[in-house]
């Protein structure tokens, strides 16, 4: 096994449960949620903890945004949720709380980059949100993911517009076809790929984006061409 950190005190109080020691059983699902599953003899990893942990910060996050924004309409409190509970802001959640040092990798994982990897890192985040919601309830979810979200939440003073929404709006606005998608290339290890997708617009050379996913992919190619765009006299 890579080294990794043992659980401490800086873990416990990220992630808001220092105020008494963990129980056996809390302890085995903390564990259990920074187990990746190339780790020998790990049995069931993470997988199983992402999958609740996602709908747990998902409910939370609505009920934020809906605290937060009383007055928006459900479309625009839907584009902020995406934006909120997508992979690169768990990774970036995860990554400021380091919580890619106590991660249990095996040798061949940590050697890839598995403690950098955002998919890793955003997947081991969702985990331990399950984690706290089995520990200490859904209030000691919502403490933890309040503290991490709630500047990502008040910092947008309006919904968030992707770039694939942003280039289709231009198009539309001056009466031209929508552009195609489609996917190019794929390389990496498959625990970590890496997408390449090019888009079309009518009159133009493809343009091509590069992401850990294809909608990443897609993301980066609409932003790119969009600026070739916008700098065409």
């Amino acid at each position: 096994m890579a080294s990794n950190r043992t659980i401490d005190e800086a873990l416990l109080r990220s992630l808001k449960v220092d105020d008494r020691p963990l129980t056996d059983d809390e302890s085995e699902l903390l564990q259990r949620a920074l187990s990746h599953r190339s780790l020998q003899g790990a049995g069931i990893g993470y997988e199983r903890l992402e999958f609740l942990g996602d709908r747990v910060l998902g409910l939370i996050v609505a009920d934020m945004l809906l605290t937060e924004f009383p007055k928006e309409e459900e479309g625009a409190i839907a584009k902020r949720h995406a934006a909120l509970v997508r992979r690169e802001t768990l990774a970036d959640v995860a990554a400021r709380i380091r919580l890619g040092d106590y991660i249990m990798m095996s040798e061949g994982e940590h050697a890839a980059g598995g403690r950098e990897n955002p998919a890793i890192l955003s997947d081991v985040c969702e985990a331990v949100i399950a984690f706290l919601y089995r520990a200490r309830g859904l209030d000691g979810a919502r403490d933890f993911i309040w503290q991490n979200w709630i500047t990502r939440l008040e910092s947008a003073a309006e919904p968030p517009r992707d770039a694939k929404t942003s280039l289709q709006e231009w198009l539309q606005g001056r009466g031209r076809p929508l552009p195609a998608y489609r996917t190019v290339g794929r390389s990496g290890p498959d625990h970590a790929p890496v997408f390449k997708v090019a888009v079309q617009v009518n009159g133009l050379d493809p343009v091509s984006g590069e992401g850990r996913s294809k909608r990443a992919a897609e993301q980066a190619a609409a932003q790119a061409m969009l600026k070739t765009l916008q700098s065409m006299p």
